[in-house]
């Protein structure tokens, strides 16, 4: 019978995008409000955030991927300090919710593109779910430190996806650097990580979808911070790697592209 997959060729790991999307992204600068204080930002965020995404959220996940969360115990110890999770990035839709449930009842505040917040109408109301568009100058860049360490002084889970670029469907966890363990670095907070996989399912063609959620990482206080990140990312990367190893579906085939003339 012949492969009816859909086959993706990519050239660099690190860097080449798949979302389908197609978004002119709004510059992230100084005069940018990360949000996240005053009795009015607040109030918005509860009602948008606890009253209506939520919900919407669960729904979707349950009904278009039968979503199942395994594991998220591991974090109970933890439910009164801050942490930063990590996570594989392969399904635009599905990505942005799964961390509001896994870290449940904690707020997970995501460090996003600027794309997603710059998606009409939608991307107006993301940074009151949580989103935290990376900057795009210094000025910019000391807003969003400031805005990270105001949420790690509340408790607050800071959800990261690596990857960086979204691989539809993709079953396998891309190289990424350590760059983004800074954080847990410089703040001296617990690491989580979870992994999404993809399940057969009976009776639809969308698969299962299961998050494995796994931790908590630290690094030796003996190494130097660089190590530290260094640590961390490969901890993070094996324990994903190893549970990328329970995908049962491959709906997208990716494959490399060797010698290309550029």
């Amino acid at each position: 019978m012949a492969d009816r997959r859909k086959i993706i060729y990519y050239k660099d790991e690190l860097n080449d995008e798949f979302s389908t999307a197609v978004i002119v992204p709004r510059k992230i600068d100084e005069t940018w409000n990360y949000g996240g204080r005053g009795f009015c930002w607040n109030l918005i965020h509860f009602f948008i955030y606890r009253v209506i995404a939520v919900p919407v959220a669960w729904s979707y996940l349950k009904l278009k991927f039968s979503h199942k969360i395994v594991n998220r115990q591991v974090l109970r110890p933890y439910k009164k300090q801050a942490f930063f999770v990590y996570a594989n990035h392969t399904n635009v839709f599905a990505d942005p919710l799964v961390p509001t449930f896994v870290c449940w009842p904690k707020d997970a505040m995501v460090i996003v593109h600027p794309n997603n917040v710059s998606i009409p109408v939608l991307g107006r109301f993301l940074p009151y779910v949580g989103a935290l568009p990376l900057p795009d100058n210094l000025k910019a860049g000391r807003n969003f430190m400031e805005t990270i360490k105001f949420h790690v002084s509340k408790k607050r889970a800071i959800m990261i996806y690596p990857e960086a670029h979204i691989w539809p469907f993709y079953t396998k966890i891309r190289g990424f650097l350590d760059s983004s363990f800074k954080y847990p670095v410089e703040y001296n907070t617990p690491v989580f990580c979870f992994t999404n996989v993809y399940k057969k399912r009976r009776f639809s063609k969308n698969p299962k979808m299961v998050t494995y959620v796994d931790g908590p990482f630290f690094a030796d206080e003996n190494l130097s911070p660089k190590e530290k990140r260094r640590s961390l990312r490969n901890q993070v990367f094996e324990t994903m790697c190893e549970r990328s190893k329970l995908n049962e579906v491959e709906l997208i085939k990716y494959e490399k592209l060797e010698n290309t003339e550029q």
